[in-house]
C-alpha cells in the first residue's frame, strides 16, 4: 500500500494543484492547498476512465 501523497512534476507551482494518492484499492485526490480539506475517493476503474477522458480531450472548453 503507497499512502503517500504527490503533486505532478508538471506542477506549476501556481497554487492551482491537486495532489493525489492510492490507498485501500483506491485513488484519492485532495487540493494542495487545503491539505485538511475534503478528500475525493475513486475505485481504481473510475480513476482509470477519468484520467482516460482528460487524454481524450474530453473536457477541454
Amino acid at each position: 500500500m503507497d499512502a503517500q501523497w504527490r503533486k505532478s512534476t508538471r506542477s506549476g507551482g501556481n497554487g492551482q494543484c491537486v495532489e493525489a494518492r492510492y490507498v485501500d484499492h483506491n485513488a484519492q485526490v485532495r487540493d494542495s492547498k487545503d491539505r485538511q480539506g475534503p478528500v475525493l475517493s475513486f475505485t481504481a476503474d473510475q480513476w482509470t476512465d477519468f484520467v482516460g477522458s482528460i487524454k481524450a480531450g474530453s473536457f477541454d472548453a
